[in-house]
């Protein structure tokens, strides 16, 4: 079991400490709430990657690496998320917790410090962040976004979200774009840094088993000179509930590919302006988020229509996506497939079997993140930033009351917004 503890460190920066003896170590995140932008994507997924290479005491990577064997391993990561249309920037710290040191060393601390020190104290030249690190990170994160695209499953989600979602923030990668990356200096880098330094909301997330007060104190210690920031909130995600257009809209790409790439883009619905977040994630697991849903099992494996059929639903936008691997001659003979299995969920044709099954897997899915530090911070974040507060504990215990009807109306709402084909060059049925 664990405790959860909220305070507020100076306006504008929460604390969520979730306290738990139950892992050998601990974890902090810090996290700078911005909007999805094109403006600033770019930006922000390279600026917590430049200040993690040094700080003004541990100027470079040789120093950093023998500060943290030290502390007998800490590992400090950037971490770049999105969640609906909010961007958010900062770092994961995880670190041994203090009952298994030997000498009673406070890493705790320590791994606090360090991590304010790349935030309030990064290692620059002339007032400005160093070029060198700038130019490395740039290439760094230029690799990072081609490796997205080789990614031909990931790639076909992202074409049709920037497609589907071209006028809405939604459709920009967390990464942003080689050509925006490209044009940063370490000039405007340096600017964007200050902005991010005063303005978006900072929610701090700590999981472990020190007291409340003490990670309380060592991270108002550490970001003492982090500006207040009254009047900061989480941003919110724009929901739209109806598709774009009375037809679906299709989208095509011709790459060197053998294996096509079916994404179907939904709107939730009317559903989605008083959410039923359990009957979401059962709905889900129903349809494509599970190896027993409709879609694994019949257009997968009975029909062998797919290579791999899965459905993704984020809870913030309302929107769901289907993302499958067809040969080209069975995009059409696929697409009708997938929206029969919804059409069935729909109806209500969702045995007693196939509903209990559902449940176990949503429950035992939300249990393997608790068993997880990492998965723990990550579930808290989730609830923390979402526009309908919950507690994921909870959640899963919610998930006990939940009847057919519904998911059932959870689900009557969904229409299909956009279809994405990803094709071979040479396939001509495609056309």
């Amino acid at each position: 079991m664990h405790t959860i503890h909220k305070s507020e460190i100076k306006p504008g920066v929460s604390l969520t400490c979730i306290n738990t003896d139950k892992f050998k170590s601990g974890c902090i995140t810090i996290n700078f709430i911005c909007q999805l932008s094109r403006k600033t994507t770019s930006l922000n997924a390279l600026l917590p990657r430049v200040l993690r290479r040094g700080s003004s005491k541990l100027p470079d990577m040789e120093s950093i690496s023998a500060a943290l064997d030290d502390l007998y391993g800490v590992r400090i990561e950037p971490v770049i998320r999105k969640k609906g249309e909010l961007h958010s920037i900062g770092f994961y710290a995880d670190f041994p917790d203090d009952r298994y040191i030997p000498d009673g060393q406070s890493i705790l601390e320590e791994t606090i410090g360090i991590v304010g020190d790349f935030l309030l104290s990064p290692y620059m030249h002339n007032d400005l962040l160093c070029e060198d690190y700038t130019a490395s990170e740039k290439s760094n994160l230029i690799d990072d976004i081609h490796a997205s695209i080789n990614d031909k499953r990931g790639y076909a989600v992202d074409r049709l979200l920037e497609e589907m979602c071209k006028d809405e923030a939604y459709g920009i990668s967390k990464l942003g774009s080689e050509e925006e990356v490209l044009a940063i200096t370490n000039k405007t880098l340096t600017y964007h840094y200050h902005e991010i330094i005063k303005k978006p909301q900072v929610e701090i997330l700590y999981c472990g088993s020190a007291e409340p007060k003490r990670v309380y104190e060592a991270i108002e210690k550490a970001l003492k000179n982090l500006p207040e920031r009254p009047g900061a909130c989480v941003p919110e995600t724009n929901i739209l509930y109806h598709p774009c257009s009375d037809a679906p809209r299709y989208f095509k790409d011709s790459l060197d590919v053998t294996q096509g790439k079916l994404t179907i883009g939904f709107r939730m619905g009317e559903s989605m302006k008083s959410p039923d977040y359990p009957a979401l994630l059962l709905f889900n697991a129903l349809y494509g988020g599970s190896v027993s849903s409709k879609l694994f099992l019949n257009v997968r494996e009975r029909l062998s229509l797919c290579y791999y059929a899965n459905s993704m639903l984020d809870k913030y936008k309302g929107v769901m996506l289907v993302s499958s691997g067809v040969d080209f001659s069975n995009f059409d003979t696929a697409l009708n497939e997938i929206l029969t299995q919804l059409d069935c969920i729909k109806n209500g044709e969702i045995s007693e079997l196939e509903f209990k099954t559902a449940k176990n897997y949503v429950k035992s899915s939300i249990q393997s993140a608790l068993d997880r530090i990492g998965g723990l911070e990550e579930l808290y974040f989730d609830s923390t930033v979402a526009s309908v507060q919950y507690d994921p504990v909870s959640l899963s215990d919610k998930l006990e009351d939940v009847t057919v009807k519904r998911v059932v109306n959870a689900a009557s709402g969904i229409k299909v917004d956009s279809v994405y084909h990803l094709t071979g060059i040479d396939d001509k049925e495609a056309d």
